[in-house]
């Protein structure tokens, strides 16, 4: 998670679901994921785990009754059943609860970036070496944050990919150098390859998450399923590499707290149409 000056989460990079032991290796690499460890986790937002809600294209979530209990201390005050005591005071324990939140799927268009913008976005986020790169996705998203409008992601000479969010004609990388995605998170048949994954809040209780990977010459089609709804939605495919965008709403327009999206997940087939990766079954 990149965490703003302000102190406000505003960007959840997630973990696609990994093993731990992966996961616990690209945080170690991850100068961002590091720093967010280190120097911010009071202010992190609560993961939240997901079900299905019922009907086509929504999936609610709720933050894991399971997470690190509250505790509240009144000095003076004595045991209750269900607390435990200590000298001068008691401490009661319980899950960490709050109403469920519903997401609805709203859209998954988007709409391309022009050359001329591209060239611009390009060079605020890879600087002089933007000449190397060129780009094969670049689009807007379905819907904005404060912080990002879309992507562009490119590829060298030497097939190496970059991925740059976009806000009007800025990219940004929080990958250092942004060549870093490379060979970083393949799945255990070498299938998919993950690039950063981006969850925002955005206005009137929507929500956008994006992503972008890329895939060997044996997958012919990528889809998107988001929570426990097993609805799957297409990915846009151009030069090896695959983007998603999505708009999710809660049906609120509170700003109060920052709830996290349903997690994205990648299937991917072949030619014959066979599923050959599901991120649900094989992280």
């Amino acid at each position: 998670m990149k965490i703003n000056p302000e102190g406000r989460p505003a960007l959840l990079r997630r973990g696609w679901g990994l093993p731990l032991g992966v996961a616990a290796a690209a945080a170690v690499v991850s100068v961002a994921t590091a720093s967010a460890f280190a120097g911010h986790a009071a202010v992190r937002p609560a993961l939240a785990t997901t079900a299905l809600d019922t009907g086509v294209g929504s999936a609610s979530a709720s933050p894991s009754p399971s997470a690190a209990p509250a505790h509240s201390a009144t000095p003076g005050a004595s045991a209750t059943p269900g607390t435990g005591s200590g000298a001068g005071g008691s401490v009661s324990w319980g899950p960490v609860t709050s109403a469920p939140v519903s997401w609805t799927f709203v859209s998954g268009r988007t709409t391309p970036i022009g050359a001329g913008t591209v060239a611009k976005i390009l060079a605020s986020c890879l600087g002089s070496d933007a000449s190397q790169y060129h780009a094969v996705i670049a689009a807007r998203t379905p819907v904005a944050s404060s912080d990002t409008d879309g992507a562009v992601v490119a590829v060298n000479s030497a097939g190496q990919y970059v991925q740059c969010e976009t806000k009007g004609d800025k990219g940004t990388s929080p990958d250092s150098p942004p060549t870093f995605i490379n060979n970083r998170l393949w799945n255990a048949g070498h299938t998919i390859e993950f690039f950063d994954s981006i969850g925002e809040p955005a206005a009137h209780g929507q929500y956008l998450s994006l992503g972008a990977g890329h895939y060997t010459s044996d997958v012919a089609k990528i889809t998107i399923s988001y929570g426990s709804n097993p609805t799957e939605y297409p990915a846009t495919m151009a030069g090896g590499a695959f983007f998603y965008a999505s708009d999710m709403t809660s049906g609120s327009s509170s700003s109060s707290s920052f709830v996290a999206g349903p997690t994205p997940y990648i299937h991917a087939y072949n030619a014959a149409g066979q599923e050959i990766y599901n991120q649900v079954k094989d992280s």
